[in-house]
């Protein structure tokens, strides 16, 4: 059992990260929100934007609505809503367009096929508490978009990414440290999760179907059943492309695709992502140093840590062992879970600014990137907070 003042704690630290987001990272100068924040609080209202972030904002405080009924939080979500539906969509080619310029035009306009399915999964959570029909559409649109485009009808799985207009584009990478590979284990992991929130909001067969067979392909290619870690990158005839190992993507994975799973209602899939949900929280103890923090990832030609804790991992750790505790009734899984926690208070939280930080190098030094940006959203933290209150209040 966890104590209550545990989880007070981690209700006041979810209430920390929203009123960080709605006090400062509103763009007053350009609409929508400020691109980039600093380590330092220096605001950057010329950084471009992402539709990730955005998406990211939408589910984020459409799912705290839900918890704290905050109107302030709908406000919020609505303002990225607007966004997302006036800047970021694509109208012509039913895409999405990567990022836009700080006055609204777009910058990158190819379909990254991660971006739209954050996109579902915000605009369906957003539905949930506001019940507005245009997002609800908006994410069937865009949710038909990656079926008739990106969905190899021969091979199974999915493309990576395309130009504006639906064509082949030869950069496939989500950033810059990834493999320029067509199919990727991040990418599945997101449609699944996208559209398995979806199908809470929109009860329809073929959606049903592609969720339950998302879930086998990952089942067949992404889990190493040798090691229960996950396999990264892939061609399009599903030769993998030999990476590092994620320990991040493993604990995240591990209670993601069960969730799916269970929306599903697919019983041999509950049954076996139930199954791998444990194993691979066991896997993940392999990244785990002595301070109770999560190493970020590990380099098995090198045969090397990648030796920085980043904020994300702590946050899905937190998520993946309390779910792990759930399946097993194992108290060592919220020992792992308590001092994780105490880890990320006293190395990852800034008590005094509000937010995570990146994450932190070997030496407890803080890693000098943005606190808000492009890829530093309230999704993470936010969600591990909403998770494991959701999970352990009652108990």
């Amino acid at each position: 059992m966890l104590p209550t003042a545990l989880l007070q704690e981690i209700e006041k630290e979810l209430h920390h990260i929203l009123d960080y987001w709605e006090t400062n990272t509103i763009d007053e100068k350009n609409g929508g929100f400020i691109g980039e924040i600093d380590y330092r609080e220096n605001k950057n209202y010329n950084a471009e934007k992402g539709s990730v972030m955005y998406a990211r904002i939408l589910w984020t405080f459409s799912a705290a609505y839900a918890f704290t009924q905050n109107p302030g939080h709908l406000k919020t979500a609505e303002r990225a809503f607007n966004e997302i539906k006036n800047q970021f969509y694509n109208s012509k080619q039913k895409g999405l367009y990567w990022s836009i310029h700080p006055d609204g035009s777009p910058k990158d306009t190819k379909n990254q096929i991660y971006a739209l399915a954050f996109a579902i999964y915000g605009l369906s959570e957003f539905y949930k508490v506001s019940k507005n029909k245009e997002a609800l559409d908006l994410a069937i649109i865009l949710y038909h978009s990656i079926q008739n485009h990106s969905y190899d009808q021969e091979r199974q799985g999915y493309f990576e990414a395309y130009t504006r207009d639906w064509e082949e584009i030869s950069d496939m990478r989500l950033s810059d440290k990834d493999a320029n590979e067509k199919k990727t284990m991040n990418t599945h992991l997101h449609i699944v999760e996208a559209f398995a929130n979806l199908y809470l909001v929109w009860d329809n067969e073929d959606l049903k179907q592609d969720i339950i067979n998302i879930l086998t392909t990952i089942d067949q290619h992404f889990i190493d059943k040798e090691t229960w870690h996950l396999k990264l990158f892939f061609d399009e005839n599903w030769k993998e492309k030999e990476d590092v190992i994620s320990y991040g993507h493993d604990i995240e994975a591990a209670w993601l695709l069960q969730w799916c799973a269970e929306v599903s209602q697919d019983k041999k899939l509950i049954d076996l992502y139930r199954k791998y949900a444990v194993k691979m929280a066991d896997s993940t103890l392999e990244g785990l140093d002595s301070d109770g923090g999560l190493w970020y990832e590990f380099d098995p030609e090198k045969n090397q840590l990648i030796t920085e804790k980043h904020w994300w991992p702590q946050a899905e750790f937190w998520i993946g062992f309390v779910n792990a505790y759930e399946l097993t009734n194992d108290e060592k899984y919220l020992d792992y879970f308590k001092k994780n926690f105490e880890f990320t208070q006293q190395h990852i939280i800034d008590h005094n600014k509000g937010e995570w930080f990146w994450g932190i190098n070997r030496d407890n030094q803080i890693i000098p990137k943005d606190k808000a940006g492009f890829w530093k959203c309230p999704y993470h933290n936010g969600r591990a907070c909403l998770e494991v209150l959701k999970r352990l209040h009652h108990s």
